[in-house]
């Protein structure tokens, strides 16, 4: 349909008015929530994640098509609810005790809705605990942490045995990322995956979805 086209079309060049009204038009047109989703917001977020992993865009362009999703997002989780579509899962995502870089981790949370997670984002600095017990309490299946500098490289390690520690490391995948760890310190704490970009990551959490 050429309206959901035009919703994917001004998502990749950030235009969130356009995509806000839009959806608001697709929806009084009768086009199910779902499908101006899918196939509107969610395929322009492909094209975006595929494009900022080949290098073609760049941090700034990822931003503002994440936000023009967001604001088309906005309009239709009423009706998404209405109809009972569940998000694909729920996904707790934060940067280790210590560390209060964020840029990476907006970006992964916003490729994770992208593929039409849940994300509760618990920000920087974040406790291994809290991560977990936020994974407890909001029967999240994924925690997804980073660390962007080598000396809270460890609390990573700590999140995976917090989890074991509080009974629950069978029912959580936990995700690790950010610039200094590497597959190799991935396997070593007992991770479940590590991916090198946002991309990456939001595609390996669909494969646990």
């Amino acid at each position: 349909m050429a309206i959901l086209d035009d919703i994917s079309e001004k998502l990749q060049k950030g235009k969130k008015k356009d995509v806000a009204a839009l959806c608001t038009q697709a929806l009084e047109e009768g086009i199910a929530p779902a499908d101006i989703l899918n196939n509107g917001l969610l395929s322009g977020m492909d094209v975006i994640g595929a494009k900022f992993k080949a290098n073609e865009i760049f941090v700034p362009q990822v931003l503002v098509a994440a936000r023009a999703m967001n604001a088309g997002a906005e309009i239709l989780k009423p009706y998404l609810a209405e109809a009972g579509n569940e998000p694909k899962g729920k996904i707790v995502i934060g940067t280790v005790k210590g560390d209060l870089h964020d840029i990476g981790k907006n970006l992964v949370k916003m490729m994770f809705e992208g593929k039409g997670f849940e994300v509760i984002d618990l920000g920087v600095d974040v406790a291994p605990e809290n991560f977990v017990q936020t994974a407890i309490d909001n029967d999240c299946h994924i925690v997804a942490c980073s660390a962007l500098l080598t000396t809270t490289m460890p609390m990573l390690g700590e999140v995976v045995k917090t989890a074991e520690e509080m009974g629950v490391r069978d029912k959580i995948k936990i995700m690790i990322g950010g610039a200094p760890v590497t597959q190799e310190f991935c396997n070593s704490i007992g991770a479940d995956a590590y991916t090198e970009d946002a991309t990456s990551a939001a595609e390996k959490a669909l494969e646990f979805a």
